[in-house]
């Protein structure tokens, strides 16, 4: 097992920085310090070079967060082992996701309730960022697992297909746009709100649209808003038209406060994966998240 104190020093190397470890590990800054100083005496060479509020590592600091990275992995594998030998071994564990506002909004928060109730040893942290920086803080190992929407693939990520969805075009209930049947050459006249750049929804948007020979760059783009909650409370109010996940909007679509715009031959689906660093796929409790989440939204009560 990985001692505390190294515990404590990769969470200050993955954020360089001792008080924002203190503040995610809730633990005092001085005592982040005194474990920090107590590596450093036993390796009698000093993990980190101090620039006023924040910190770099050293080489052997460096050396050090490379080899723990790798220990945590075997240390998952080896749990992994022993839970299919001896279905009693139920270690404690701590597991950081990282999922698309949509994602961790409207689709996660019921299964994380069941999965938690069936698994009362593993410490859950959710992450809401948009696809972009989920598959950033994965490769810097600041997530454990991710689910995404709309990116391109990399090499050293695997992907596991997990649900679909619809992207829609919606206005307020109060603006006219509702009564018409739009044509796709009609977006190069009406006011948008979308999402900001590194968006999954606002790149498969684009991907749709560049099938249909629509050049974003020129559409009469108002505003762009970072997070799906910003921009349904932007075009409840405004006379823009809106691109948003079906899932997002559908309290909204439901009491009329929202209004979806039908738009000919113009369809984006858009899918979720899973993602994972290269050689985790069968580390525990990734694998039986990943099998618990698939199974409770294909068949869901």
């Amino acid at each position: 097992m990985i001692s505390h104190k190294h515990e404590i020093f990769l969470e200050v190397a993955r954020l360089l920085s001792f008080t924002k470890a203190s503040q995610t590990l809730f633990i005092s800054q001085s005592a982040i310090s005194k474990q920090v100083k107590a590596l450093e005496e036993y390796y009698k060479t000093g993990l980190f070079e101090r620039l006023g509020n924040s910190v770099i590592l050293t080489p052997a600091g460096k050396l050090l967060y490379d080899k723990l990275q790798t220990a945590k992995q075997l240390q998952h594998e080896l749990h992994h082992a022993f839970t299919q030998l001896n279905e009693n071994f139920s270690p404690q564990v701590n597991m950081v996701l990282g999922a698309s506002t949509t994602i961790s909004l409207y689709i996660l928060p019921p299964v994380l309730s069941a999965y938690l109730q069936k698994n009362p040893n593993v410490h859950l942290t959710l992450k809401n960022r948009n696809s972009e920086n989920i598959l950033k803080a994965l490769l810097d190992h600041e997530l454990d697992l991710g689910i995404v929407e709309g990116i391109s693939k990399v090499s050293n990520v695997t992907y596991t297909p997990f649900l679909t969805d619809d992207v829609i075009a919606v206005c307020s209930a109060r603006n006219p746009l509702k009564k018409q049947q739009l044509e796709i050459k009609d977006l190069y006249d009406i006011p948008l709100a979308l999402r900001e750049r590194g968006s999954g929804t606002l790149a498969v948007l684009e991907q749709a649209l560049e099938r249909k020979k629509i050049n974003m760059s020129k559409l009469p783009i108002r505003i762009r808003l970072g997070g799906t909650e910003a921009l349904k409370n932007f075009v409840r109010v405004d006379s823009c038209l809106a691109f948003l996940p079906r899932q997002a909007v559908l309290k909204e679509l439901q009491s009329g406060e929202l209004v979806e715009v039908s738009i000919a031959d113009l369809k984006v689906k858009r899918s979720f994966n899973f993602i994972q660093r290269k050689g985790t796929e069968n580390n525990f409790p990734y694998k039986g998240f990943i099998q618990f989440t698939r199974q409770h939204y294909s068949n869901p009560e």
